[in-house]
């Protein structure tokens, strides 16, 4: 992933929304840009204490509408955010089944490689075209682990 901030980027594709790059919306993509993984509401909410949450939840929608954050629906109606893939750079998820914690993890070249791949193969035999994949591997992090 990118250690630089993709400002210019969300900027041009608020533009393209017909929306404007507020102090705001610039404070939640630092945040999710500094997370390294996608961030549940209250962890957002808690980060930015000066916003209403209101505001926040605007902006994030309006983030997502620009394909500039990705929304991951999670149990309960909770969700998670983070920085669109084509902002940070592709990667996968680890996804835990007991707190719910995702956390954001690269695969190695080879390992990318034979996936795209398979997922190739895959939406070939059956006529379709793949645009991109996504991996996430489901089980304990290791705080829940330990019990």
């Amino acid at each position: 992933m990118t250690n630089k901030a993709p400002h210019t980027e969300v900027a041009h594709r608020l533009v393209g929304a017909q929306q404007r790059y507020t102090s705001g919306r610039r404070r939640l993509v630092e945040l999710l840009h500094g997370a390294g993984r996608p961030l549940e509401i209250f962890e957002i909410v808690d980060a930015s204490a000066d916003l209403p949450v209101s505001t926040i939840y605007r902006n994030l929608v309006v983030l997502e509408q620009a394909g500039a954050v990705t929304r991951y629906p999670g149990a309960g109606g909770s969700a998670r955010y983070e920085l669109s893939e084509e902002l940070v750079g592709h990667h996968h998820h680890l996804v835990c089944g007991n707190c719910g914690r995702m956390e954001d993890y690269d695969a190695p070249p080879e390992v990318e490689d034979h996936l795209r791949s398979v997922v190739d193969a895959v939406a070939a035999r059956h006529g379709f075209q793949a645009t991109s994949h996504r991996l996430e591997l489901r089980g304990l992090c290791a705080r829940c682990a330990r019990g």
